[in-house]
């Protein structure tokens, strides 16, 4: 048996094997009757004379530190079935840490029946230390991602989400066990659903160069994402998204900022940057463009510019506050003008410009006139900051004539239609 066992004591499978054979004695003490090299390491380099066999168990385990094994060694004996444990053992090259296998056996010896276990060790330190490390990775990787001011989300190949960090539940409002193993579809809005998987796709399939682009990778070319919060609030966001490949199956993560408070300043910025600060109306930029695109089609449109008249004795006599409230009054009246898709923007100082897309010219003289009657007649409330100030205004209208596309010449056309409506006395319509 130990011829065996010395034959057999190197490796299996590139591991050391510790091997031996554990009995009883006259007495009934443990001893070991064969082992190889492997098992003396684990008692710690036993001396030459104890290599006598069978040797007392005791005398190569003499501490105590060995009774979990003299412990499974006796159950096994007396229940007759298997046992494992990982036992540690201080040797002079350091601590070490085996994988033991207890499993009884019986032979024919002398024509008696003798039960004898059969112990198998296998070195699992470096195993062991690896997992601890992996361990120590893992939960270092998950305090960061759980600790990220943005949203982390991954999603397998069948677009199941398979991680969900907390900034992600903050954001989306369902709590990580809710979304795990469900389609990264339930976090967009819905008319986003339909179209999703053929641009996870597209992405899958996608070459990702080494070099990190200047802009975040996204799925979609345009610069508006968004989610879906579970109360259905949608989300604009920031993402940045990777692939890598696991064990031959890709995944997706997902870094999600929410920029609710950027896009806000942004849709602000836009708004300011088109709108007249004194009177919220569009300004002449806006009003431009608007006119600029209905001149790009066939369709009707008349327009024209109106001039509070005698502007400048409102200011000298009054003071600018009381202008600016003149101002104001006029921007009210001209957005009642009842015309549907009108236009009513502020041209600049004392003008204002009204577009009238699908106004012939005498519904855009009709239209005019009516204004001025309402600013003369004072016919409007308005919850004045001063005392009323009576004022008039003067109006010049056009119509598009058939293939004008100019805007730049038809607002000409009407300022000299204003000019003439000023020279002729003022507080009236005319027509160019």
């Amino acid at each position: 048996m130990s011829d065996r066992l010395t034959q057999s004591q190197d490796f299996e499978g590139g591991i050391a094997v510790a091997v031996a054979i554990v009995g009883h004695d006259a007495r009934h003490n443990l001893v070991v009757t064969a082992c190889n090299d492997h098992f003396f390491r684990i008692t710690g380099g036993a001396r030459a004379d104890t290599r006598v066999f069978p040797v007392a168990f005791d005398t190569l385990f003499p501490d105590d530190g060995q009774l979990e094994l003299r412990g499974k060694l006796q159950a096994c004996f007396e229940s007759g079935a298997s046992h494992e444990l990982v036992q540690a053992h201080d040797l002079p090259e350091g601590g070490r840490r085996w994988r033991l296998s207890l499993k009884p056996f019986r032979h024919a010896s002398s024509g008696a029946a003798v039960s004898e276990i059969l112990v198998t060790g296998i070195d699992v330190t470096a195993k062991l230390h690896l997992a601890h490390k992996l361990e120590v990775s893992t939960t270092r990787f998950r305090a960061v991602v759980d600790s990220a001011y943005d949203a982390i989300v991954t999603i397998d190949e069948r677009r199941n989400i398979t991680m969900f960090n907390r900034a992600a539940e903050n954001l989306f409002g369902y709590t990580s066990a809710e979304v795990l193993g469900r389609p990264i579809e339930t976090l967009l809005p819905e008319k986003f659903r339909a179209r999703h998987p053929q641009h996870v796709r597209q992405f899958a399939d996608s070459v990702q160069t080494n070099l990190r682009s200047m802009s975040p990778p996204r799925m979609d070319e345009s610069n508006s994402v968004y989610g879906r919060h579970r109360d259905g609030t949608i989300i604009p966001v920031e993402i940045s998204i990777s692939k890598i490949n696991v064990d031959g199956v890709t995944e997706f993560t997902a870094v999600i900022r929410d920029i609710t408070d950027r896009a806000r300043l942004i849709d602000l910025l836009k708004k300011q940057a088109v709108t007249d600060a004194l009177t919220g109306l569009p300004n002449r930029r806006e009003f431009l463009d608007f006119v600029d695109k209905v001149l790009g089609t066939d369709d009707i449109v008349s327009v024209f510019i109106l001039d509070i008249d005698f502007f400048k004795k409102i200011n000298d006599s009054h003071g600018h506050d009381v202008g600016d409230e003149v101002l104001r009054v006029l921007a009210k009246v001209g957005m009642s003008i009842p015309h549907q898709s009108k236009l009513f923007a502020r041209w600049g100082g004392e003008e204002f410009v009204a577009a009238l897309p699908g106004a012939d010219a005498e519904l855009a003289r009709g239209i005019s006139e009516r204004l001025r009657q309402r600013v003369e007649q004072q016919d409007f409330e308005h919850a004045w900051r001063v005392e009323p100030i009576p004022f008039t205004v003067s109006i010049g209208v056009v119509t598009r004539e058939a293939g004008e596309r100019d805007v730049d010449a038809l607002m000409r056309r009407a300022d000299r239609a204003l000019y003439r409506a000023k020279e002729s006395g003022r507080n009236r319509v005319e027509a160019g």
